[in-house]
């Protein structure tokens, strides 16, 4: 890697607002907001409003959409073709 042009890659805290877990890893990503992590270091904080704790298709609370009733709607409302 070439020296100076590349960003600071730093330790960073994400916390899923709507959850309330967080976790600790590396980005470039700045923030103003700090917290004081287990290990006794502080860190900053990147306040997010979905992650994999909280978004519906990783935790198994997708709704799963009735297709054949789609079209069984869209059959009584339109008609079938002949």
């Amino acid at each position: 890697m070439k020296p100076g042009i590349h960003p600071d890659y730093h330790p960073v805290v994400f916390k899923d607002t709507a959850s309330g877990d967080a976790f600790l890893t590396r980005s470039t990503i700045t923030s103003e907001h700090t917290i004081e992590w287990t290990d006794g270091n502080t860190y900053p904080l990147v306040n997010v409003e979905v992650s994999a704790s909280s978004h519906p298709f990783w935790t198994g609370t997708a709704r799963v959409m009735d297709t054949a009733g789609q079209v069984e709607k869209f059959h009584r409302r339109y008609g079938r073709r002949k």
